[in-house]
Parts: structure tokens; sequence; C-alpha cells
């Protein structure tokens, strides 16, 4: 726990939430401990909405940010707002329109609304891609929280710094309108890469000058939970075959490597028919070259994006549920009975709660998706209690 305490107030500070999707923001907290109500929020997915209402019992607005004025946020008497934008402006992968695609539009139009807001929030969260770090977007925004006399301090981190078996680096900005002040003001306007700052670590050197070497990577690897841990289903760790092991109490489909595609209409998951995970033999044989093949006692997988439920390169990994017997030596990967990670245990390596779920209309194409587009509880659940905590007197 960091050293600075939650500054206490009679009610709880009164938080907005932008881009919710299906509860992340949200969840992160709750488990932060912060004395704080969400007030509102808003997202433009019905989908996303749908979950979000299931889970926590109100529906954030559906309509475009876009169409909200500064007396509109200034009614809510919101203390901080939480915020996480469309990535897709600002990926690899996508076509990096930066703050001139449409998809930018509605955050810029909420930062340019602050300097014209009588009530101006106390505090911000961002969460964004890496690489958000780096564009023109980032750098209005920048301006824009310098213009209004807030203080920042950045971070990529990602959920393998909290021992969670999950490689998902993200940016995030935490704001602070003056004259509240972070516990390390040292920190002010820099880009930090490690966690250190959230639990009371105020060496300066060490937030600045991070150990990225492989060694150190290893090393927090080694922290990490096993990728078992967050599973639905237990495996029985190296097997020759499928007659003791993981597969021998699900229902197979006589074409065992159907496609999830084919089970997209299912709106109920049915834990006795994992063989709707199997991967197909004909994405096997496309892309089993630059597949990311995960055990259940490896300690890293790959970030699942939207995209993951039809497998593309980079959309996350693929667990083996069939080990070589001899480690280290490989086997084809159509003998290792490689299966998708299913919707649930995609929420457990995001951190989500237990009591999370789907409702039932909504498909497996559908939930891999809103989840591709969440976020890590275990990180922003810290970076929320940060954000809150006033330095100690």
């Amino acid at each position: 726990m960091a050293e600075g305490s939650l500054k206490q107030v009679d009610k709880p500070w009164r938080v907005l939430e932008f881009y919710s999707g299906i509860g992340g923001l949200r969840y992160s907290l709750m488990k932060s401990g912060v004395n704080a109500k969400v007030v509102d929020a808003f997202d433009i997915n019905d989908k996303a909405n749908d979950v979000y209402e299931l889970n926590f019992g109100h529906r954030p607005h559906q309509g475009n940010i876009q169409s909200l004025t500064a007396a509109d946020l200034d009614s809510y008497g919101a203390h901080a707002w939480l915020l996480s934008p469309p990535c897709q402006p600002y990926t690899r992968q996508g076509l990096q329109k930066d703050s001139g695609d449409a998809r930018a539009f509605s955050f810029l139009k909420i930062l340019e609304l602050i300097p014209h807001t009588s009530k101006p929030p106390n505090m911000l969260l961002v969460e964004n891609v890496v690489g958000f770090e780096t564009s023109d977007t980032h750098t209005k925004m920048i301006d824009i929280l310098a213009k209004t006399n807030f203080v920042v301090q950045e971070f990529i981190l990602s959920p393998l710094q909290f021992g969670v078996p999950y490689s998902r680096p993200r940016y995030f900005c935490l704001a602070k309108r003056r004259p509240s002040s972070f516990q390390n003001q040292l920190l002010n306007n820099r880009l930090l890469l490690c966690p250190s700052p959230l639990f009371g670590h105020h060496d300066n050197t060490v937030a600045n000058e991070y150990d990225q070497s492989e060694e150190s990577w290893d090393k927090v690897l080694q922290s990490c939970e096993p990728v078992e841990k967050f599973l639905e289903f237990e495996n029985h760790g190296d097997q020759t075959g499928t007659e003791s092991g993981f597969l021998d109490s699900t229902i197979v489909p006589t074409d065992a490597y159907g496609s999830l595609e084919k089970n997209d209409n299912a709106n109920g998951h049915d834990s006795s028919s994992l063989g709707q995970y199997l991967v197909p033999l004909s994405l096997i044989e496309r892309w089993g070259s630059v597949m990311d093949i995960v055990y259940p006692d490896s300690k890293r997988c790959c970030c699942f994006t939207k995209s993951y439920y039809r497998y593309v390169k980079g959309t996350g990994s693929l667990l083996a549920t069939v080990q070589p017997k001899k480690k280290g030596k490989s086997s084809p990967l159509k003998e290792q009975c490689l299966r998708f990670f299913t919707p649930r245990e995609v929420a457990n390596l995001h951190s989500f709660p237990e009591d999370f779920h789907f409702p039932q209309h909504i498909s497996l194409r559908q939930r891999y998706a809103l989840l591709g587009n969440s976020l890590s509880i275990a990180v922003v659940s810290p970076l929320i209690r940060y954000l809150f905590a006033e330095p100690s007197v």
C-alpha cells in the first residue's frame, strides 16, 4: 500500500466514466478501495451497455459523447473522470490516422470542453494503447491539461508487472488539478515504465530508469502466477494423448477442429462442450508457424484482441492442452490439441471478478470482441488508488 493516505471526505468522490465498455473502469474503481461512486457512464456500443447494465444495474448513456456540452458535464459535479477512448486510431494494425480518425473526435471534444466548464474535474485517468504517447492526440491532451492547471504523471504498464501472466502493455495518463498533487511530485510530467510509485516506492531513479533487460523481464515472469490459475477447466499437465487429459470429460464434435464461428450463435456457455473452442485445422495449417502457443504452466500469454475468435496473427495466445512428454521437445501442433481461451478465461486474465457475466443473448464472437476492447483491472485499480491518494503530511 502506498505511504500516502487517501484524502478523507464526508461524501464519496463523484466519478464519470467515458467509454465505459463492459465495466473494467468501474470494477477497477471498486477494487481500489476508494470511497467513490459512479454518477454516470457513457458508451456508444449497445452490446457493451447490455453487459454493463446486467452487472451494475445501471445502463450507460448510449448517445454520441460529442453531443455533450460543458453545461452537461458541470451538471454532474464530478470530481474525477475515467476515460478509455477508442484505441484504433493509434494501433499498429490500424490506419494510424491519429487525431484525423473519426473515432478520436469524441475524446478530443471532451478535452476541449474542460476549459469551458465551471466545475472541471479534480482528477483524470486516461487509458489507451502503447503508441498513443507519441500521437498528436496525446500532444493536444497534454497541452489542454497544462493550460487548465493539471499536472500529469504517465505510465506504460503491463499485467505481467502485477503477477498476472498476461502481456498487455498499455499507456496511462494520470492528471490532478492544482492545488492537488501526487505523492511523489518529482515524477510529474514524466513517462514511467514500472509500477513502484503506485506502492509507495519513491525512488526517483528506479521509476525513471526501470531495467528493461531480458534478465529483468525473466524475473518479472517468474513472479507471475501460471496460466492454469486462470483457466475454467483443470488440466492434468504433461500428456502424450487425450485419453487421460484435458478433453476426456468434454463433448467433442465429430469435426474436432470445428471453427468457433460455427458456434457464434450459441448464446449460452456450455462448459461441457469445450470442443467448440478447439482450433480449426485450417487455421493451424495457415498460421501454425506464427501462433503463440502457451501451456498451463506458462507464465505469460499474449494480449487478446477483439478479433481473437477468428484468429489471425497477433490476436492472442492459444492453449496447448496436451504437452510434449519431454520438456523442450516439440510435437506437431495438431497433436497438442490446441484450443482458444474461453471468454471466462480471458475475463480472468483481465482480472474481472468471478461474479462478472454476460447476458445470454451476447454471442461468442461479441464476448471476445468486448473483452478485447476492455482493460486490466489488476493494473488500473492501483493506478486509481494512486490517483486519489494525497501526499502524506
